[in-house]
């Protein structure tokens, strides 16, 4: 393993556990700040919106600043973000903190994603997938590292420990060559405009799919539970979702054959109308806890592979831009859809609200066919 291949590492592990974190410890920081489920939604909520403009400022800070710059900050801001977030002792201070965490979250993973294909090589399908392995690995694991260490050293404590950790991939940067002549550089297109029809066609593909992956994630174990399934095995079930999700990718990664990527997103979008219309009309618990760990499998390999036609198409001197504007487009719908199930949900149930997902399904199927056939 060189040096790239762990900064790579680290950094893929610390952004998944920057999407977990907030759900991780909400319980504890509710109990500390003294506030609602109402406030720590808007915290969560925060996350998302603050990401949508950061993300595409820090695809300019990457690719005319460079990556060493943007990782090496982008890791300290994680740390400190994490360390404020820890000694905040009031709601207007972790929402601070939180916008912080959006901000170094958003840096990470915009020079993150675009160095993946030169870290792990291979095809650059394999490279994403591979590399989305390990932002999976980290999401799962952040939940369960975080009850431990709560318990164990209290949040404050907890949080302190994992400020150290989002330190690591900015200090091995120190030692990372990056002057690395673009034109040798694993997954590198040839197009020179990061706002060329192809980035607006994935990036409508990423509005469609985020809400799929964002609900399921969200509202699984309460599907699960309100078919009458116990808390513990719907938890159970959730986590096997996210293995499944990893699993997929994996395969992905070694099998999924050259040229193929463009037919691997339409067959799983249309995998996913079926799954998701599925999960609406299931009325067995039996039905409902099968389904589950098969949306994250079909789920799993679709972001890494949307990713990999970019950086694909895209010459590595735009590609920090091209990241941050499919990312920004994407994230639209990533929050907001999931906002209209759960509005929705609140009226009906889960279930029944699910139907926005199929609809998203739908829409991210139709948006697949003009990626093929824009080939």
């Amino acid at each position: 393993m060189n040096l790239l291949q762990a900064m790579m590492i680290a950094a893929l592990l610390l952004g998944g556990l920057g999407v977990a974190l907030l759900g991780s410890i909400k319980v504890a920081l509710a109990r500390k700040l003294q506030i609602d489920e109402a406030k720590v939604g808007g915290l969560v909520s925060l996350f998302g919106f603050t990401m949508i403009p950061v993300i595409l400022t820090a695809g300019f800070l990457t690719d005319l600043v460079g990556r060493q710059v943007v990782m090496i900050g982008g890791s300290a801001l994680f740390a400190a973000s994490l360390a404020a977030l820890g000694l905040a002792r009031c709601y207007a201070q972790a929402l601070g903190s939180v916008i912080l965490f959006s901000a170094a979250w958003s840096l990470t993973i915009n020079v993150g994603n675009v160095l993946v294909p030169l870290a792990f090589g291979g095809t650059t399908a394999f490279a994403t997938n591979f590399g989305n392995v390990l932002f999976g690995l980290g999401a799962f694991l952040t939940p369960i590292a975080l009850g431990s260490l709560v318990q164990s050293l209290g949040l404050r404590q907890a949080l302190f420990l994992l400020a150290a950790f989002a330190l690591v991939p900015g200090a091995l940067a120190f030692g990372v060559d990056f002057t690395v002549s673009p034109g040798t550089e694993a997954g590198g297109g040839q197009e020179t405009s990061p706002t060329a029809p192809l980035l607006w066609i994935l990036g409508f593909a990423l509005f469609f799919y985020g809400p799929l992956e964002a609900s399921m994630a969200a509202w699984a174990t309460t599907l699960l539970t309100n078919h009458g399934v116990k808390e513990t095995q719907a938890a159970g079930l959730l986590s096997g979702f996210w293995l499944a999700f990893m699993a997929s990718r994996l395969l992905t990664a070694f099998l999924l054959p050259a040229g193929a990527e463009r037919w691997l997103i339409l067959v799983l979008a249309v995998i996913c109308i079926g799954v998701l219309f599925a999960v609406v009309q299931a009325r067995t618990a039996s039905l409902a806890m099968l389904l589950v760990p098969i949306a994250g499998f079909v789920f799993g390999p679709i972001f890494p592979t949307l990713m990999a036609i970019l950086l694909g198409h895209f010459a590595p001197e735009v590609q920090g831009r091209a990241v941050g504007m499919f990312f920004a487009i994407g994230g639209v719908g990533w929050t907001v859809i999931p906002i209209l199930i759960g509005l929705y949900a609140a009226r009906t149930s889960v279930r029944s609200a699910f139907g926005i997902a199929v609809g998203a399904a739908a829409g991210l199927s139709a948006v697949a066919a003009v990626l093929l056939a824009s080939k």
